[in-house]
């Protein structure tokens, strides 16, 4: 029998996929603590829902955002731990995971006091919250531009992105809530706006949460057909049968598959190990593999496992 790795993502290249923006993500955290404070002291003021709503999505960026570094801290540090052998890369998940549930939660509870509103909309000045949610807009759109490349590379920093993006047209909402108040006094504006911040929000968080849960079910990555890499490998030189075939994500960029490979008598191991790690890599561009060549004869344990 014979095991192989592929030579893929070390565990500090992984760490840098989202560890390079880690000044970006500074940078978001700072500005959105900021203006988060003006939001919710200029909404509270003003019984602006809509202001208010805005505000506790800033607080989920940055609670997120919070979160995101947190894990890449998390993941530098654990790289190396004896019984840590995969290290801690599942800790991004998990924060994209907590953010789509922060994300939830808001969005619920603004449309659940948006609706209660409407029976007695309360007035509501127009020109602070113009003002606020100018600034709100201006501190989202930084953010949105300095996340936007690590987004891209880690479902770590996408969390985080997908806040700062959903606020950021949290903030344009605010804006028009607010001029159609001072212009045309009409108070339904505010509710209104307010549910619709938080309607617009949840099948995004949806998504993220879906795909956290994904990653940490161990699912096969989303568009590789599992049954085509088993049908591959079983077709190369020497194989007679792939089995026991798992493939998963143990974070963003880095695909981790394991296999059991049944050759003929006459076949050469160490080949066909390297055939199975080569076609894994430039096809499926699954880097780490773990291998298991085993003669023919001896799948039949394999088959007779319960799981």
């Amino acid at each position: 029998m014979g095991h192989g790795h592929g030579h893929g993502v070390s565990p500090a290249e992984a760490a840098s996929a989202s560890g390079r923006h880690i000044g970006k993500l500074w940078i978001a955290f700072g500005i959105g603590a900021v203006f988060m404070v003006v939001e919710f002291a200029v909404g509270w003021a003003t019984s602006s829902l809509a202001l208010i709503s805005d505000a506790a999505h800033m607080l989920t960026d940055v609670l997120g955002v919070g979160m995101a570094l947190a894990a890449i801290m998390i993941a530098r540090r654990s790289t190396t731990g004896r019984n840590q052998t995969f290290g801690m890369y599942r800790a991004e998940v998990l924060a994209a995971l907590a953010n789509a549930v922060l994300l939830f939660g808001v969005a619920g509870y603004v449309v659940y006091e948006a609706v209660g509103r409407f029976g007695n909309p309360p007035s509501v000045p127009g020109l602070p919250v113009i003002l606020a949610a100018l600034l709100g807009l201006l501190a989202n759109v930084v953010s949105f531009f300095l996340l936007r490349g690590g987004a891209k590379e880690s479902i770590n920093v996408r969390g985080a992105y997908l806040e700062v993006l959903a606020d950021l047209i949290g903030s344009v909402g605010v804006l028009l809530s607010g001029l159609v108040t001072l212009v045309f006094g009409w108070r339904y504006a505010d509710p209104v706006m307010g549910v619709a911040i938080g309607v617009w929000v949840l099948p995004r968080t949806w998504k993220l949460a879906r795909h956290a849960l994904h990653i940490l079910f161990q699912h096969a990555p989303e568009g590789l057909d599992v049954a085509a890499v088993q049908a591959d490998l079983a077709q190369l030189p020497g194989v007679t049968e792939a089995h026991d075939l798992h493939v998963w994500t143990l974070t963003s960029g880095m695909e981790v598959a394991s296999a059991h490979l049944s050759i003929a008598h006459d076949a050469v191991p160490a080949e066909v190990l390297r055939a199975a790690q080569a076609l894994l890599a430039e096809r499926y561009h699954i880097e780490h593999a773990t291998l298991q060549v085993e003669p023919g004869d001896s799948a039949q344990r394999c088959r007779e496992m319960s799981w």
